[in-house]
């Protein structure tokens, strides 16, 4: 296209921002339909069956972001996002008519290649297309909402559907968005604003940038930083609810803390977007790690009613945030050339603290300790993500001009 012909850039955030909601509505969805496949016995399903599936659909996730994320410097944002929410659209809806366990879970599988490629080539679009407004981080935070605004309506959508259409319902609701949103992005949906001649040339050449000098350190400490960030996500999501069960709140309270905590997660977003454009990237994220050490750490505390739903959404606003802020973070360390292949290998390792998340919580409620030492194994996390985070600057010595806040800089500090 001319540029007399492309897209406008407003249809960049509502498309991609729907996207990443429905990646929020995966998040949820399993969780959601699990217990009526176990009491059901669908399939003969069993305990560790269903462990494997969760598990599976993760891993899909973390090789989805690895493989496409490099890939979409080739292959370029525009396409490789509509491949991903096809992809995934359609494995979820063919989930709903599943005839085994193995099926079911290579479908789970194939659905979390397109959902690992789908997030980071969303905020990668948005963050090109939003880097010389002043603002790329509110943008990118913005678009991150749709991941918590999918993950509370799919649970609202599990109390209204289950129970009178039965488990399918859930996968075929979520797969009739892309209905629309597909013919949407072909039509309306710009490619990236990067020209040409500053793309990577090979997936090859994409990757060599991520250890090449100094980048070497700023690779491996957005590394870190994501995994440790996803283990807080995925194991809060997970365990919230039983945590708060074993620390004596009735179930209806600890459900509630669970969308309280995701609540918090969608203002945080928007709050925090606003920080980092104001005061820097790495202030603010290293900053939004620390808090939520300490918010994680209180909530060790025995608390009365409406303190522990404050402290809650307060650490939802924090954890969840934070992780997005290194999302952020990440498209602005890496020349253009490698910015999708950098956040999508960052956010693939970070699915790996996906997994062990959920393992984290696990092992210690078999212990029979996840309250309170949960809380704290989770503030340590949160302290470890903060540590990275302060090393982009110190060992990788990270340029300062790449992070500015106006985000004006960030295309021109590699030429």
């Amino acid at each position: 296209m001319t540029s007399a012909e492309a897209p406008p850039r407003g249809w960049v955030l509502p498309l991609c921002w729907s996207a990443v909601l429905l990646d929020g509505f995966d998040l949820v969805v399993l969780g959601t339909v699990l217990p009526v496949l176990l009491r059901g016995h669908v399939w003969g399903l069993t305990p560790a069956a269903a462990t494997v599936v969760s598990t599976i659909g993760l891993v899909g996730m973390t090789i989805g972001a690895l493989v496409l994320g490099t890939v979409t410097e080739v292959l370029g944002r525009r396409r490789a996002l509509i491949a991903s929410v096809t992809v995934f659209s359609v494995c979820t809806l063919l989930c709903a008519f599943a005839p085994s366990v193995f099926l079911f879970g290579l479908l789970r599988f194939v659905a979390g290649l397109g959902l690992g490629g789908c997030l980071p080539t969303a905020i990668t679009l948005v963050s090109e297309h939003y880097a010389r407004t002043g603002r790329p981080s509110t943008a990118t935070t913005t678009v991150m909402t749709g991941y918590h605004v999918g993950a509370m309506a799919t649970a609202l959508l599990g109390i209204a559907l289950i129970e009178p259409l039965g488990w399918q319902a859930m996968f075929v609701v979520g797969a009739l968005p892309a209905l629309a949103v597909v013919p949407l992005m072909i039509k309306y949906l710009p490619d990236s604003t990067t020209p040409a001649e500053h793309r990577a040339g090979s997936i090859k050449q994409a990757l060599a940038t991520l250890f090449r000098g100094r980048m070497i350190g700023v690779t491996i400490a957005f590394w870190v930083t994501s995994f440790m960030g996803l283990i807080l996500v995925y194991g809060l999501n997970t365990w919230l609810p039983e945590i708060m069960r074993q620390a004596g709140y009735p179930l209806g309270a600890a459900l509630g803390l669970l969308l309280t905590l995701n609540l918090g997660g969608v203002v945080g977003l928007l709050v925090a977007g606003l920080v980092a454009d104001r005061v820097g990237m790495k202030r603010a994220t290293l900053g939004w790690f620390v808090v939520a050490a300490v918010l994680l750490a209180v909530l060790s505390v025995k608390m009365p009613g409406f303190a522990l739903y404050v402290a809650v959404f307060l650490s939802g606003s924090f954890v969840f945030s934070a992780q997005v802020l290194v999302y952020a973070y990440t498209t602005r360390a890496y020349p253009p050339e490698a910015r999708a292949t950098g956040l999508g290998w960052t956010a693939g390792i970070g699915r790996i603290g996906a997994i062990c998340g959920p393992l984290l919580g696990g092992l210690l409620l078999t212990a029979g300790v996840v309250y309170p030492w949960g809380f704290y194994a989770f503030a340590v996390v949160a302290a470890l993500a903060a540590v990275g985070v302060g090393a982009l600057n110190t060992v990788s010595r990270l340029p300062e001009e790449i992070v500015s806040p106006t985000g004006a800089s960030a295309d021109t500090s590699h030429h």
